[in-house]
C-alpha cells in the first residue's frame, strides 16, 4: 500500500500502472463474482433458499453445514480484502466529501450485512434471505462504482 504514502502519484511512474491494474482486477472480480455466486448459491431469493435448504419435491439436497461454513469463510476473506483495498484506493484518489464518507460507510455496512444475514438465514431464519439479496447487490454496485470512479480519477483527474 505504498501509494498511500506518496504525495504526488504523477511523480512515481510505477504506481499509476500498478493502481490501474489493481482497479481493473477489482472490476473483474465483481463481474466474475456475480457469475460465481449465481452458479454456487444463486442471486435471487428462491434460488438461494433452494440451494441452502433443498427441496424435497424436486429431490434437491440442502447445502451441508461444512460446505456452507467453508463458503462463508471464503467470502469473509475476499470481502475483507476487496473492501480494505478499494476503500484505501478510493480515499487516496477521490476527493473526500460528505457523500464519499457516506458511500464508504454504506459499502462497509452493506458488505457486513451481506455476511451476517446469510449466516443468520442459514442457521436461524430463512426470512433474512431478502435482506441478504438486497445488501449483496448494494455492496457490489457501490464497490463497482467506487472502482470506476477511482479509475477515472487516476487517469483523467488533474488534481492527482
Amino acid at each position: 500500500m505504498r501509494f498511500t504514502l506518496i504525495k504526488d502519484l504523477k511523480e512515481d511512474m510505477a504506481m499509476k500502472p500498478l493502481l490501474n491494474g489493481l482497479l481493473l482486477f477489482i472490476l473483474l472480480y465483481f463481474i466474475a463474482d456475480f457469475f460465481v455466486v449465481n452458479a454456487s448459491l444463486g442471486l435471487l431469493h428462491e434460488d438461494i433458499k433452494m440451494t441452502l435448504f433443498g427441496n424435497a419435491d424436486e429431490f434437491v439436497d440442502p447445502m451441508d453445514k461444512s460446505v456452507f461454513l467453508e463458503y462463508i469463510h471464503g467470502q469473509i476473506f475476499f470481502i475483507m480484502m476487496i473492501l480494505l483495498t478499494l476503500s484505501t484506493v478510493y480515499v487516496r484518489l477521490c476527493s473526500i466529501k460528505r457523500y464519499s464518507i457516506i458511500v464508504i460507510n454504506t459499502l462497509m455496512l452493506s458488505a457486513l450485512l451481506t455476511l451476517i444475514s446469510l449466516f443468520l438465514s442459514y442457521f436461524y431464519t430463512p426470512n433474512l434471505l431478502n435482506l441478504y439479496v438486497v445488501s449483496f447487490f448494494i455492496w457490489h454496485i457501490l464497490a463497482f462504482i467506487m472502482a470506476l470512479h477511482s479509475l477515472w480519477n487516476l487517469n483523467f483527474a488533474t488534481s492527482i
